[in-house]
């Protein structure tokens, strides 16, 4: 069990802390949403999580087998519908680095498609991936 508590700062902000570790985020509302943007939205703290999990996962698995995934890098593009207002789609790309194997690539992906934060969404939501 993880505790996180939370402040309204006002003007649409919030802090966030992390309980054991004492670290602090900052989330503002996004712009279309009557927010100023500042920061991380709490939808793209979701897109952020998918991504950085999936990474995370990767890289447990890599250390497991001594694979070396240095250099690894990804992006998140979050597409939010309307009516209700929600994630509706997480569009994620991975750059694995060139030089695995493609037996251990393989089992890499499959170890990040099934980080705890993909598990976790809704089956509403589309999450496309892509492995480079």
């Amino acid at each position: 069990m993880v505790r996180i508590e939370a402040v309204y700062d006002g003007n649409l902000r919030c802090s966030a802390t992390h309980i054991p570790s004492g670290q602090t985020l900052v989330t503002d509302a996004p712009v279309d949403n009557m927010g100023k943007g500042q920061s991380f939205s709490p939808t793209d703290l979701l897109a952020t999580s998918m991504l950085n999990c999936m990474m995370t996962i990767i890289a447990i698995a890599a250390d497991s087998r001594e694979l070396d995934v240095s250099g690894m890098s990804g992006s998140v593009e979050k597409h939010m519908s309307s009516g209700p207002r929600k994630v509706s789609k997480l569009e994620v790309e991975i750059s694995l680095p060139t030089e695995l194997h493609s037996e251990d690539r393989a089992w890499l992906i499959k170890r990040g498609l099934a980080c705890p934060v993909h598990k976790s969404v809704s089956e509403d939501m589309e999450v496309e991936v892509k492995f480079y």
